[in-house]
């Protein structure tokens, strides 16, 4: 795949410079001529390659399939590794604010801070972690205000 690309870049490149050299008009004009001569010379000429690319994205594809698999295993083992660490994350901060011995959120003038799961309540549950232990909504760290 990487080859057939590689040689419709070359055909393009040599067609533009041609054409530039030629004086065919502004650059831009020639790039346009440039890649519509490109798309007719490569269809015509690279047959054997563009079948082979197209061959291998269709095994690719099949391959995928069969295994379920969405992404490249490096990016699929980088997103495993992600989550587990979000998920230790969450458990740490549990675990932390169910050992604290401080009170929750306390009702302010309005009444109390609101119910079980709210905005507040969590807001409430951060303010009461020590500073070392915070974290924002996407699970990284935040700098302990000063």
């Amino acid at each position: 795949m990487v080859i057939y690309s590689a040689l419709r870049l070359a055909i393009f490149a040599v067609l533009f410079v041609v054409l530039y050299v030629l004086n065919l008009g502004h650059w831009v004009v020639c790039a346009v001529i440039a890649a519509v001569l490109a798309l007719l010379v490569s269809y015509l000429t690279l047959r054997g390659p563009r079948e082979r690319a197209a061959q291998y994205l269709a095994d690719r594809a099949a391959r995928r399939k069969a295994t379920g698999e969405q992404f490249s295993r490096e990016i699929e083992d980088d997103a495993a590794f992600e989550d587990a660490a979000v998920e230790a994350a969450a458990v740490a901060e549990t675990a932390g604010s169910v050992g604290s011995a401080e009170p929750a959120a306390s009702a302010g003038p309005a009444g109390p801070a609101g119910p079980a799961g709210s905005a507040a309540t969590a807001d409430a549950a951060a303010a009461a972690a020590p500073a070392q232990e915070r974290t924002d909504r996407s699970g990284r760290a935040e700098a302990p205000n000063a």
